[in-house]
């Protein structure tokens, strides 16, 4: 069956994922994220897409981001791809592709679902065991999030500012909310959505995409896979979670 081309939508949130080529390292050392989220930063400006949340983890890149036009997100990460990856080769004496085909994306239901995305992002570095805290992690935007320090690559979504009247209020909402844990349902729903590029939301929001985008934006239902499909699929989203 023929790939369904990847769903963007304007002016609604995507979450998307970036793995270096055979998990390798894509960030060395601190010029290398210092580097990549200088182009971040232009990139996004350059193709009007705003950054809500996101992770820079040794071996692949996490983002929230909402495009305003249909394509924003695809130029921006090409973008990315354009200027990192010769930094990266030139730098290391090395050749050829540093990422893993292409990036991974789901159109989100910011209502329902941005703020758990936002916290499943910025929980990476705990869950994987890099630090004990998401305040340990520099190459985040938690600290944003908690006031610690301001991101200027961060636009903040409009159901962040619903969390609280003042930015003292939203800070304080915000990090009560990471306190609390992510469920196994949440991380896999969250993560099986990005890889497959099925939409991220409830029954009426992917309803109306289905009739903004003129596709389906959710898996058709199907008979038991085969066991070894099922194992692969499995094997290929527990990489992901951390």
């Amino acid at each position: 069956m023929a790939r369904l081309p990847r769903l963007v939508v304007p002016f609604q949130a995507h979450h998307v994922i970036q793995r270096g080529h055979h998990q390798q390292l894509i960030f060395r050392d601190a010029a290398d994220h210092i580097a990549f989220l200088d182009w971040l930063k232009e990139g996004a400006k350059r193709f009007k897409v705003a950054l809500h949340a996101y992770v820079l983890m040794p071996d692949h890149v996490h983002l929230l981001a909402t495009p305003s036009d249909a394509e924003g997100l695809a130029r921006m990460m090409q973008w990315l791809g354009r200027y990192y990856v010769p930094y990266f080769n030139q730098k290391y004496d090395r050749a050829g592709t540093l990422w893993q085909g292409r990036y991974k994306a789901t159109v989100v239901d910011a209502e329902t679902y941005l703020l758990l995305c936002s916290r499943y992002i910025e929980l990476n570095p705990v869950r994987s065991g890099l630090v004990a805290a998401p305040t340990d992690y520099q190459w985040s935007s938690y600290v944003h999030h908690i006031g610690a320090r301001q991101d200027p690559l961060i636009t903040d979504h409009q159901v962040y500012w619903d969390l609280g009247n003042t930015p003292f209020d939203r800070e304080i909402a915000y990090k009560k909310l990471v306190e609390q844990p992510l469920s196994a349902n949440e991380m896999t729903a969250i993560t099986q959505a990005t890889l497959k590029g099925w939409a991220l939301g409830g029954a009426q929001f992917m309803q109306m995409l289905e009739k903004q985008a003129n596709r389906r934006v959710s898996p058709a239902k199907r008979g038991r896979p085969a066991k070894k499909v099922k194992v692969d699929e499995e094997k290929e989203a527990s990489s992901y979670l951390v």
